[in-house]
């Protein structure tokens, strides 16, 4: 059995059905005291909570749902009428995730398994996406740039739209922060964190707001 199967289980059977708090917490006890797994975790998960109820974003894209912790995180978050796609290549993570996020009572998401890539560009088309208001980026490092890069090109980002991208200390984004600095794009900062789950590695989420270009 899977890690995220062996924490869906154990979600199963402590947490309350259709409960997204009680659902996050059990699945944070988990992580915490049982078998670590890379989620956005309690403490970076409240800063993006602030961001969320600061924007109150309509179209959100996530990149990269894993076994559906951020995506409950953000669901629970959103506005009435808003539209979450969320993003998932590996097909067991996004099964996983799929029972999560159901569980939680999300019934309406959208979760799209498929490379972040080849997804991006066809967002206009096969969803009828005209602006995201906010993009959570948890997948791969390594893909953060060129799907920033790919989303600028898209035409979906428009003023103040919001893009959250965790891990950008540790293991680390140079290539993406780089790319941020020099763009020009983006009024940005970051959230200084512990890795998820863990007292001594240092972390941090980049928060870029976009500005168009100038």
């Amino acid at each position: 059995m899977v890690s995220g199967e062996r924490a869906f289980q154990y979600v199963l059977t402590h947490a309350i059905p259709g409960d997204p708090e009680s659902i996050l917490e059990t699945f944070d006890l988990w992580c915490s005291k049982v078998e670590f797994i890379s989620n956005i975790g309690p403490k970076k998960g409240k800063i993006m909570d602030r961001i969320l109820s600061e924007h109150c974003p309509l179209t959100v894209l996530e990149l990269g749902s894993h076994c559906g912790y951020s995506t409950v995180r953000i669901a629970r978050a959103l506005p009435l009428g808003a539209r979450l796609y969320s993003v998932e290549m590996d097909a067991i993570n996004a099964a996983i995730a799929e029972k999560i996020i159901r569980l939680a009572g999300f019934d309406d998401d959208t979760l799209i398994v498929s490379p972040s890539d080849e997804v991006i560009p066809r967002l206009r088309a096969d969803y009828g996406l005209e602006r995201l208001d906010f993009v959570f980026m948890d997948h791969w490092k390594k893909c953060y740039r060129p799907d920033l890069q790919a989303l600028e090109g898209s035409g979906l980002l428009g003023k103040g739209s919001v893009v959250l991208a965790d891990n950008v200390l540790f293991p680390g984004a140079p290539n993406f922060l780089r790319h941020v600095r020099k763009s020009g794009l983006y009024e940005w900062k970051i959230h200084r964190a512990t890795l998820e789950y863990s007292k001594g590695i240092r972390d941090g989420m980049a928060e870029l707001v976009y500005q168009g270009i100038k």
